[in-house]
């Protein structure tokens, strides 16, 4: 039989997950955001899912092409822009939109002959410092591509650097507001923990809201809130099974480098999942597992394709367990325990982001 690791895509998560940012903009629209291979959940399989929104946002063009090839007629939206002109052929070939961040991409667009002109989204760097026109050059940017007979519809569009802290977007919103105040066109404003912390402002949530990590189940403002004060579900389950049990003496030492030693006789049990599956080597000791469903913990460090997990809280509730036993990495048990993958993430010092996005190849993947 196969190692016994597996990854699940759960479609009826997706679903909610997207229903609910539609609560929290009710009369925006929609971009579900699919970059890094809808992160890390595979665009096709979470394609079923997401094809509720009013649109897809990505970054590359092979992206792009794929959600065109599962039957999408809706926008497509490139979030970074294109990387050089000729990608310019390619966005007028698929109906593609896209950002335009800088003078390069508009000197690009005037020289690029197409019969279709093209729905572009203006970006302002309005504190994020990373893309965008500046507020005191946005207003040229504009008229320089609202001059240009290759560009159809200009949107505007700015990215929250602080939408998840206490810091919050007031400065940005009044640098967007001051900017393109009588300015036409559709607006894009929120990531996912501006939908979910500040669209109740119309003026945030825009036309256009782009959700991203809220899509996959992960609290975009984690600790501050969790996946279930957001009412989101977890739509990537990482489950795997025990392949031995252990019982320690005191003094015993479990793993390389003996980074965890047993205090008195304890029982642990060995999973098949380790770093070369994705899941992150800086979990240590008292990193969330789930054993049948009963939270427990890691003990000692993560291997290339095992960690060692405490059987402590199983046999305190008179459980059996043995080989063959469920180990919930994150995601939901078969009993229907949840543990977030943020949790699994806080204890490697990461963020469940790059969790989804580092799932490795060897990992078989289905979907619910």
């Amino acid at each position: 039989m196969p190692r016994p690791i597996l990854a699940t895509i759960h479609t009826t998560a997706l679903q909610h997950n997207l229903a609910r940012v539609r609560r929290a903009a009710p009369d925006a629209k929609v971009w579900a955001v699919v970059k890094a291979n809808a992160y890390g959940h595979g665009i096709e399989r979470a394609f079923e899912g997401l094809r509720g929104a009013d649109g897809f946002a990505l970054l590359d063009l092979a992206e792009a092409e794929r959600v065109r090839h599962l039957g999408w007629r809706g926008p497509i939206l490139l979030l970074e822009g294109v990387f050089e002109p000729r990608d310019l052929e390619l966005c007028s070939r698929l109906g593609l939109w896209h950002a335009v961040h800088c003078d390069e991409q508009i000197d690009w667009l005037s020289r690029h002959k197409t019969h279709v002109p093209h729905r572009v989204f203006l970006k302002m760097n309005s504190g994020m410092n990373r893309l965008g026109f500046t507020p005191q050059r946005f207003r040229s940017a504009w008229a320089r591509l609202s001059a240009l007979p290759q560009v159809d519809e200009i949107s505007l569009m700015t990215h929250f650097s602080d939408a998840d802290g206490p810091r919050g977007i007031a400065h940005q919103m009044a640098a967007f507001s001051a900017a393109t105040q009588d300015l036409p066109g559709e607006r894009s404003l929120s990531n996912s923990a501006a939908t979910l912390r500040h669209a109740q402002d119309a003026g945030v949530r825009a036309d256009w809201v782009r959700a991203g990590i809220v899509l996959y189940g992960s609290a975009p403002d984690f600790p501050e809130h969790d996946s279930a004060h957001w009412g989101v579900q977890p739509t990537m389950t990482l489950s795997t099974r025990l392949l031995a049990v252990q019982q320690l003496q005191a003094g015993d030492t479990v793993g390389y480098g003996s980074r965890f030693t047993a205090e008195g006789p304890l029982t642990i049990g060995v999973a098949a999942c380790g770093y070369a599956d994705g899941y992150p080597r800086h979990c240590d000791t008292g990193t969330p597992v789930l054993v049948n469903g009963v939270r427990t913990r890691l003990v000692g460090r993560v291997s290339m394709d095992m960690v060692t997990v405490d059987l402590t809280p199983l046999q305190q509730a008179g459980m059996e367990v043995g080989l063959g036993s469920e180990v919930t990495l994150w995601g939901r048990a078969g009993n229907g325990a949840v543990l977030p993958i943020d949790e699994v993430a806080q204890a490697a010092g990461t963020v469940g982001y790059e969790l989804m996005c580092a799932l490795a190849q060897r990992v078989p993947v289905v979907v619910d």
